[in-house]
């Protein structure tokens, strides 16, 4: 039995902008390297840089933690980037691109660390509903931070709630809840009030609002303002505590200092200027932390000679415009961490160690157990899992445009080798007349009548059907059916699975591997699933494409060999077997049928968890399984379903399919002793990949 991933990454999301996120982030990377050896940090969606430089955010985190990661592997898009393809409708192509930057950091590290967007500039009403998904995707819990700067106590509780509620409703799990920027004379307050409206499993903190946090560093100043250092370059990481406008006399103005404070000033009042520098290294008044020099007024020369004299200077700078304009624009800065201000980073994680309860968060974090597969997650693993061992598989119908396409795919993909048959010239000039861009020298093609396998497959088959009555003449003529030729090369170990029945019916695809693949000791009969991609999860439905009314004994096999395949894929297996009632209810043949299945499961792997007989509302939601099946450890959370009969799985499968837009893998064969597996007669060029994917994981278990 498969079992559930401990965990190995937490998102950090925000309700808005200007939260303070950093201080989760920082706080949260010193606890977990606590705990873990190698600690990952990872951005899905980065703020627009400019050439030649990087995200603030990642810069921060990864110098002052001295993380091995490169700046392209910590990001997936740039929020331009985002834009762009969500316009083109290329939502799928955002979410398998984050998946695989996450997942590469995932191999490399204990714990990954995700910090979501900012909310900052264009595209940001969509954002929070993208971190939603993308937490979902990556299967990692979340921790949810709010801002308590103007908002009443109602309002902070509210935006927290619902922002909970949008994550529990996607099934990704809240671990903690954090109240940032909070007046400290309301923390009791607000956690108390917060504990009122989350489960006892959130951790629900508060950390009170710090001004040093928010106050920008003189660097900040000069960027935003685009000034000029003219002195004390080597204090430009100081913090402006408050600015302080120099327009009256000096002996007025000394006493309106405080600690900290910014003095701004114009360039030719040189009494400030050298008044503000004295008090600075004076006893009897507040140190400054610089000097803003206004009007774009160079002090004169005896003035700044006096000046670098001095032993100890402030940063002090020079800006065009004028006081009033100036000081404006600096009320205006948003004050950032980053990697240099090692001031406001050391005081970050003693605020984030002192107001939340560390040790119980990381404890949750490293024990969390993931639960549940998304569909992106889901095809991302297929393929990592299918390109760990490579196989080849055999694909009959080489002249199908489709099987073409996904032939090129799967080759520049480099997931399979691949074999193709038919005519090379006839293969050759369809690829080029489609300009499908298919390089042949990559791929084997055999036209099987031409092969030098032929007569020695014509015999093996003889041999295999001669107690049927086939002789020799009658093989060569089956042999020169593609799906004959391509079904012995699996059976002599030539191709280690076959995809066919784009251009063939399924017993056409099928009854050669029934001939002489046959079936596996412990699977007596052949069936088969569809792996169903919904929106936020994978479902396994089995049998939907070949057993028409299978009976009690059936549908036990039936279902053990669909968890079986559950397993392999990944996914931990819960049997729903459905009927039209549900638990002891229902009478009547069919619902019989269906109860002793479900005893037999139990009975021949009492390992499995089972429920039936059960409706299917009563199998996927989790309130009307506990109202009908109270003491189920499967209603409401079923994720393999077996129907009754091919006609209810056959037309369950398509209704959820095109009512819900679902992707389809499948059918899938099991119970053969090795694979072959049939594709529908109006399949896409996308099921033709899923279903080579699917079939060479299968390969490799065999």
């Amino acid at each position: 039995m498969s079992k559930k991933s401990t965990n190995k990454g937490i998102y950090i999301a925000t309700t808005e902008p200007n939260i303070g996120k950093s201080i989760i982030s920082l706080g949260l990377m010193q606890s977990l390297l606590g705990k873990a050896a190698k600690v990952g940090y990872f951005r899905p969606i980065i703020d627009n840089f400019e050439p030649g430089k990087i995200d603030n955010h990642i810069n921060t985190v990864s110098k002052y933690f001295n993380l091995d990661i490169k700046f392209e592997d910590a990001y997936a898009f740039t929020r331009s980037e985002v834009i762009k393809k969500k316009n083109k409708n290329k939502d799928d192509e955002i979410i398998g691109r984050i998946i695989e930057k996450y997942k590469s950091l995932e191999n490399r590290f204990d714990f990954v660390l995700v910090e979501g967007t900012s909310f900052i500039g264009e595209g940001s009403i969509m954002e929070f509903d993208m971190n939603v998904l993308i937490a979902k995707n990556l299967g990692v819990p979340a921790i949810i931070i709010g801002g308590g700067v103007g908002k009443t106590l109602d309002q902070l509780v509210g935006n927290l709630q619902m922002a909970y509620d949008s994550f529990k409703d996607k099934g990704v799990e809240v671990l903690s809840v954090i109240a940032n920027k909070i007046e400290p004379q309301n923390l009791t307050l607000v956690t108390t009030e917060l504990k009122k409206y989350f489960p006892k499993d959130v951790i629900v903190n508060a950390i009170p609002l710090n001004h040093s946090l928010a106050n920008p560093s003189i660097k900040e100043i000069v960027d935003t303002l685009d000034a000029k250092v003219l002195f004390g370059k080597e204090f430009i990481n100081n913090q402006a505590g408050n600015f302080s406008v120099g327009a009256m006399q000096l002996r007025n103005y000394l006493i309106h200092l405080k600690q900290n404070a910014l003095v701004i000033t114009p360039g030719d009042r040189a009494d400030i200027i050298l008044g503000a520098l004295q008090a600075n290294i004076s006893d009897n008044y507040p140190s400054i932390s610089g000097i803003v020099l206004t009007g774009g007024l160079m002090p004169e020369e005896p003035i700044l000679k006096l000046i670098e004299g001095l032993s100890d200077v402030v940063p002090i700078i020079l800006v065009e415009g004028g006081t009033f304009s100036v000081t404006n624009r600096l009320g205006s800065i948003q004050s950032q961490i980053y990697a240099e201000n090692t001031d406001k980073i050391t005081t970050s994680i003693k605020e984030f160690e002192k107001y939340v309860n560390v040790e119980a968060l990381v404890e949750r974090l490293i024990t969390f157990e993931t639960n549940g597969l998304t569909p992106r997650m889901f095809q991302y693993n297929l393929f990592q899992k299918a390109k760990s061992s490579k196989k080849h598989i055999v694909l009959p119908e080489g002249l199908d445009e489709r099987i073409l396409r996904a032939a090129k795919r799967l080759v520049d993909l480099d997931v399979v080798a691949i074999t193709l048959l038919g005519d090379k010239k006839q293969i050759d000039e369809k690829v080029t007349i489609l300009e499908i861009g298919l390089d042949l020298e990559k791929v084997n093609i055999i036209n099987p009548i031409d092969s030098d396998q032929f007569e020695a497959y014509s015999e093996t088959l003889f041999e295999l059907r001669k107690h049927k009555n086939v002789n020799l003449a009658m093989a060569k003529d089956l042999m020169e059916d593609v799906s004959y030729f391509g079904t012995m090369m699996v059976y002599k170990g030539d191709a280690d699975g076959m995809v066919s029945g784009a251009a063939h019916t399924t017993q056409h695809t099928i009854l050669p591997a029934l001939q002489f693949i046959k079936t596996k000791p412990e699977a007596p009969i052949v069936s088969s699933v569809f792996f169903m991609c919904l929106d936020d999860r994978v479902s396994v439905y089995g049998d939907c494409a070949i057993n028409p009314n299978p009976t009690a004994i059936q549908l036990a096999d039936i279902a053990i060999s669909s968890a079986g395949t559950s397993m392999i894929f990944g996914i931990d297996p819960k049997i729903a077997m459905l009927s039209y009632s549900s638990g002891t209810s229902g009478v009547g043949e069919d619902v019989e049928r269906v109860r002793e299945a479900t005893r037999l499961v139990k009975e021949k792997r009492p390992d499995l968890k089972v429920e039936g007989p059960i409706q299917y509302d009563a199998a996927v939601d989790i309130q009307v399984g506990k109202l009908k099946l109270p003491n189920s450890e499967v209603a409401g959370q079923a994720n393999v379903f077996i129907f009754p009969d091919l006609n209810t799985g056959n037309n369950t499968y398509k209704a959820v399919q095109r009512e819900t837009k679902a992707l389809a893998i499948g059918p899938i064969i099991q119970g053969l002793n090795k694979p072959v597996n049939d594709l529908s007669r109006g399949c896409t060029i996308d099921d033709i990949y899923n279903t080579v994917i699917v079939t060479a994981i299968q390969a490799q278990g065999i």
